[in-house]
């Protein structure tokens, strides 16, 4: 089910009014959750329940046998172990089986002249099964790490790993932080709801308007990018540039909001990451539930930053390595991560890689002229970082790129996309003026929007803009990682 969708419209609500009006009792509301998380998952395709289902079951179970040996290290490493294989064998055939054999013969076949004869299968890759499988893995190592107690309530954890708001596109939740929040009562609070209401509605006008206009234009120009001037190219690069954050993190928007609606708060997914100052803030501020997972459970298990140089860069090439291929199955997914590992590596070495502690011009309107050329060079690095990620092989992702950075790149051109491209860049402003807030519509200390009228009528241009503007119940981008 699409959150831009009608069948949502309808589903929500439902849920809503079921969830704080006739399933009261604690062990009811989380009963309800699952129910409606797996109708919510399985309005695609009933038989995408089965993985969703093994997976928790797995999960759950080893985390109550884990807690069992508490006294034999060698046995809950053995348990661990064996739920973290198992949910990554289920993640790689589904996901990766077809990807990894296609590669393989294509090597043989350039190599040796010859083709292997290996079967490939012919699955439907399950949506978002690489977020809920990274949820329940990090929940299993939490409780063998001994970071949190292992469940003995099947409901409350069936809903911790299938609370839809999060389901397909995340943020991806660790156990610390949302299976407690299963655990115990909750009550209605009428402020978070309405924030959590400010906040879809901020995610719907990122993603109907934005997004999916910015979509319509690179498509357009990406799909002829042969034909077309170095201008349109990188326009084309920045289309994409605001889709896909626009997309991503109006899901994440509303998918946090969403859960406020029940009492439940999910963790920022995104901090305005194209203000950054070089990559490193980039990547504290983008998709970050992934890069924490990344960090907690591959980068510091490897050394982290506390060791020897070449092995700090080993250990990042190796967390981007991994980020890439988590994203698709695609040697573009895998050279794109590669390249923000080189980025990475650059900045460290030249000392650039400054762990800022606040946002940038923090306390000020606007920035200096070091942080306007800080951003600008980040997100020119992130916009070539994205060309890869959109390309469909790695030969058209350098064609495209050569052909971009010509001396045409410099003759301004109209076209229809133009209308996108403003609405990518009014989002930004407001963003920059909000960028302290945990999202563009939380208006606390704003003097204008104290009045009620002025909020309201803020409420009724964003809803006609989704209306006027809105590209359709079009899929969000993250689904199919």
């Amino acid at each position: 089910m699409l959150f831009n969708s009608f069948s949502f419209l309808l589903f929500l609500p439902l849920v809503f009014l079921l969830y704080w009006f006739v399933f009261k009792p604690l062990k009811w509301q989380n009963l309800l959750v699952v129910v409606a998380s797996y109708v919510f998952y399985g309005w695609w395709d009933w038989r995408f329940l089965i993985l969703i289902a093994f997976t928790s079951a797995c999960s759950f179970i080893s985390g109550i046998q884990i807690e069992k040996n508490a006294g034999n290290r060698k046995v809950q490493k053995w348990i661990s172990a064996s739920n973290i294989i198992v949910n990554l064998l289920i993640l790689s055939i589904f996901k990766y089986y077809n990807f990894f054999v296609d590669s393989l013969d294509s090597f043989v076949a350039n190599t040796f002249g010859s083709h292997l004869d290996w079967p490939t299968l012919k699955v439907i890759l399950p949506v978002g099964i690489s977020f809920y499988t990274f949820q329940a893995l990090s929940y299993s190592i939490d409780v063998y790490r001994g970071k949190i107690r292992a469940s003995h309530d099947i409901i409350s954890f069936f809903a911790f790993i299938s609370f839809f708001p999060q389901l397909v596109a995340g943020p991806i939740e660790r156990a610390t932080n949302l299976l407690p929040q299963f655990q115990k009562a909750r009550t209605f609070d009428y402020v978070q709801a309405v924030d959590g209401c400010r906040q879809m509605l901020w995610g719907f006008l990122k993603k109907m308007v934005v997004a999916d206009s910015c979509a319509g234009a690179a498509n357009t120009i990406w799909s002829t990018y042969s034909d077309q001037s170095s201008f349109a190219l990188l326009m084309g690069a920045l289309f994409f540039t605001f889709q896909i954050y626009c997309d991503f993190s109006g899901y994440s928007d509303i998918a946090i909001g969403t859960a406020k609606l029940f009492g439940i708060r999910l963790l920022r997914n995104f901090n305005v990451p194209y203000f950054s100052r070089n990559i490193s803030e980039f990547w504290r501020r983008w998709h970050i539930s992934l890069m924490k997972w990344f960090t907690d459970y591959i980068y510091i298990p490897l050394g982290g930053s506390r060791c020897a140089r070449w092995i700090v860069v080993r250990n990042t090439f190796i967390v981007f390595a991994v980020s890439g291929l988590w994203h698709g199955a695609n040697w573009t997914f895998v050279v794109w991560g590669l390249y923000h590992a080189v980025l990475m590596t650059i900045f460290m070495l030249l000392h650039l890689n400054t762990k800022f502690e606040h946002i940038v011009a923090w306390n000020k309107w606007l920035p200096s002229l070091k942080e306007v050329f800080q951003m600008a060079v980040t997100f020119f690095l992130v916009v070539i970082g994205w060309v890869i990620f959109r390309a469909e092989t790695i030969e058209q992702a350098f064609a495209y790129l050569s052909r971009m950075f010509t001396v045409s790149i410099f003759s301004f051109e109209r076209f229809d996309g133009m209308r996108a491209f403003g609405f990518a860049l009014i989002l930004l402003f407001i963003e920059w003026l909000q960028r302290d807030k945990q999202h563009a519509l939380e208006f606390s200390q704003m003097k204008p929007f104290n009045f009620r009228l002025v909020r309201w009528c803020s409420y009724f241009v964003i809803i006609m803009m989704i209306v006027l503007y809105s590209g359709g119940d079009q899929t969000f981008i993250y689904f199919q990682f």
